[in-house]
């Protein structure tokens, strides 16, 4: 029989995913402080604590593999008696929740996406209202997520989003500016707004996409002075953005735009609401508003359907669009997605050689374009120290994702958390070396 831990009470909360699920997380602890527990962000395994809850991911097979992998793990350690307690939150259990249930007998319980109030019940804190905004950031202290809208209301045929996260919901405008007010007092400098469709901002609240004057407001908080835009989607994008990204500094000229495919006949199956030529005339008016800009996407390959041509037609596009930034994923068939109803019929194999030879092109782009930046001199906000360098980032690279400078740090010292201007002296495809001037 399985003993008690002897640790005391404290929640480790562990999370897996994206963005939107790292925002989630700091909700919760921010909850959980705020009723005077013991909580830590994935906490080493001598200081983990004994109550875990596993914030899950559930979008593509990679994902959903890793998330139940953890669950396991810590399933298998309460039987060890190693911990007490394991919850489970976030898209996985919302979507899967009675077959977990069934499966993983040994999680205490789980919890959808909408589930916080139970959530924090079943941990023994209540729900506080009037915490609004408050969150225990986890980033570095220099950058936070700012979550505008929740859920979806886009048809894309291959995405299971809309069922984890249900319909757009959209935060009000004074709301977000109040909690971007209080990072800005934490010291958070750099916004990175997300949602899982950020063109749809406002239809719901105000009757208009409103992103540019959400943009507006917040640009006017003392103390930010970084703005980013990821998960833009490209059908209805409001122009006015470009604009303000334009004229107002504290907005990088970055922008988030997952495309996905660009082979009219993918576009149609997949249910996006637009054409390569549409597509292309879209990104040229990106370029032509906001010289300079850089444009992240993402694609998939190895969708139902995809022949060689089709992917020819992608290849062709990526290497002539000379994105700054992209990332490639194979095709994963999602059950209850409207495209679970096609024939999944690009093997494993072909979606993983197709993947790579769209990073393959994608890198040799990113090289010829870091190689540029040689010699210029940019504005870089320092993130962390890591080994023998200091590790920042231009107004045109997201964390995690994105290319970082590097600076010496046994020739230079910078302040982790301020800007610099940085003057590049090498560069490879994915990061760019410099010392501060």
């Amino acid at each position: 029989m399985r003993t008690k831990s002897l640790k005391k009470n404290k929640i480790n909360v562990i999370t897996l995913g994206c963005s939107k699920n790292v925002y989630d997380s700091e909700v919760l602890m921010g909850q959980l402080k705020a009723s005077g527990k013991d909580v830590a962000h994935e906490a080493p395994e001598k200081e983990e604590g004994n109550i875990i809850v596993i914030n899950t991911c559930g979008f593509i097979d990679n994902a959903k593999a890793e998330s139940v992998n953890m669950i396991l793990e810590y399933a298998d350690k309460k039987e060890r008696g190693m911990v007490d307690k394991v919850f489970v939150t976030g898209c996985l259990s919302e979507r899967y929740k009675p077959d977990l249930e069934k499966e993983i007998p040994n999680v205490d319980q789980f919890f959808g996406t909408t589930e916080l109030p139970l959530l924090l019940k079943a941990l023994g804190a209540d729900y506080k209202h009037e915490l609004l905004g408050e969150r225990l950031t986890t980033t570095p202290k220099n950058y936070a997520y700012l979550k505008i809208a929740e859920g979806c209301d886009r048809p894309c045929s291959f995405c299971a989003i809309p069922l984890m996260r249900g319909k757009h919901v959209s935060q009000p405008i004074e709301k977000l500016v109040k909690e971007a007010q209080g990072l800005a007092r934490d010291g958070v400098k750099e916004l990175i707004l997300i949602a899982q469709d950020l063109t749809y901002y406002g239809l719901d609240l105000y009757k208009k996409r409103n992103l540019a004057e959400l943009l507006e407001a917040l640009a006017a908080v003392e103390g930010i002075e970084w703005i980013r835009l990821h998960y833009a989607f490209p059908t209805g994008f409001p122009m006015d953005v470009l604009e303000l990204m334009k004229r107002e500094p504290k907005i990088c000229s970055y922008l988030d735009i997952p495309l996905q495919h660009i082979s009219d006949k993918i576009l149609k199956s997949m249910r996006r609401g637009t054409t390569q030529e549409k597509t292309t005339k879209l990104l040229k008016d990106f370029r032509e508003a906001v010289p300079g800009m850089t444009i992240r996407t993402t694609l998939i390959v190895g969708y139902p359907g995809e022949t060689e041509e089709d992917f020819q037609i992608l290849k062709n596009w990526v290497e002539e669009m000379r994105f700054e930034r992209l990332g490639c994923f194979a095709y994963s068939h999602e059950e209850n997605t409207h495209a679970y109803l096609l024939e999944d019929d690009v093997p494993a194999e072909v979606k993983q050689q197709r993947a790579n030879e769209i990073m393959e092109i994608q890198s040799q782009i990113s090289w010829e374009l870091n190689q540029e930046k040689i010699g210029q001199t940019f504005r870089c906000i320092i993130d962390r120290k890591e080994g023998n360098h200091f590790v920042g980032r231009t107004e045109f690279d997201s964390p995690d994702v994105d290319n970082e400078v590097l600076i010496d740090a046994t020739q230079h010292y910078v302040k982790t958390g301020d800007f610099f201007n940085v003057k590049i002296t090498d560069a490879t495809e994915f990061d760019l070396y410099g010392e501060p001037v």
